[in-house]
């Protein structure tokens, strides 16, 4: 009694998911614009009280498991990346262009301070922007925190796991350290050349990373079935990818099918006398 009821359960089982993928391919044939499923389904962008982010679109990276909330304005060619979280719920927050946000760092707002951030910042993996302001070419190290009304100027940097507290202002030129932060010492030249360096590579691995993550299973599925027959596939075989020097007009190459043993037996009687002699 239990297979019998097995049975009907795994066939009645099997009938609806034909009857469900029936539905959605007649769902898919008639809608308007066409819909691609993403492999991570999540919400990105959030609006809040009607306001939704800014973002150009095309230009910016914003990575899958990422949250962008509220009222946020995001520059041209900026990115950020997987777990961070810019929350613009009750003010505003402005990031520049070619700024990146890292790996779950945190940037936020109060109810009576805005975040304002420039043009080629990099903020590190983990650090917490809150209720500040930052201006352009700057580099906030992992960990590091800048707190409410604290202020840094172009082209220093803030070293990892430091503490910016409140009100504190930080000039140009300077790297800050510890916890508090203070001045450590001035910038070389060599590191002040690294700041725009360091934006301008987050820049282009947020284009690769973009491009991937804009691929569908499909997209996937293909590139790994290829990835495969290239590892497997041996030299001597025959790449259709390939094209060969001597192919003409996509015919193939002349004569090449006539040197064969099919046509001419004796090449292949040949081929076995010099097998045998081995």
């Amino acid at each position: 009694m239990a297979s019998v009821t097995t049975r009907i359960a795994v066939a009645a089982s099997g009938a609806a998911r034909k009857f469900g993928a029936a539905l959605d391919n007649m769902g898919a044939s008639i809608e308007v614009a066409k819909y691609m499923e993403r492999l991570v389904p999540s919400t990105r962008i959030i609006s809040v009280d009607g306001v939704a982010p800014a973002l150009p679109g095309a230009n910016n990276f914003i990575a899958p498991s990422a949250s962008v909330i509220g009222n946020v304005t995001i520059g041209e060619h900026s990115s950020v990346w997987y777990g961070a979280t810019i929350r613009g719920d009750v003010n505003t927050i402005k990031i520049g262009a070619k700024s990146s946000v890292g790996d779950r760092a945190v940037v936020q707002i109060q109810s009576d301070q805005s975040t304002s951030i420039g043009d080629n910042v990099t903020i590190g993996a983990g650090a917490i922007v809150h209720a500040c302001t930052i201006a352009d070419l700057v580099v906030v190290g992992e960990s590091a925190q800048i707190m409410d009304g604290a202020e840094v100027a172009t082209n220093s940097m803030i070293a990892p796991a430091s503490i910016v507290v409140s009100g504190t202002k930080v000039p140009s030129g300077e790297l800050w350290a510890g916890a508090p932060a203070k001045k450590l010492r001035s910038l070389s030249a060599d590191e002040l050349a690294s700041i725009s360096e360091s934006a301008h590579d987050t820049l282009e691995l947020a284009y690769l990373h973009s491009v991937e993550n804009s691929k569908d299973y499909k997209q996937l599925i293909a590139e790994e079935e290829d990835r495969l027959d290239r590892k497997l596939r041996k030299k001597a075989w025959f790449d259709p990818n390939i094209p060969d020097p001597d192919d003409v007009l996509g015919q193939g190459v002349p004569g090449r099918i006539f040197n064969s043993t099919l046509t001419n037996p004796e090449e292949g009687l040949k081929m076995r006398a010099e097998r045998e002699k081995a």
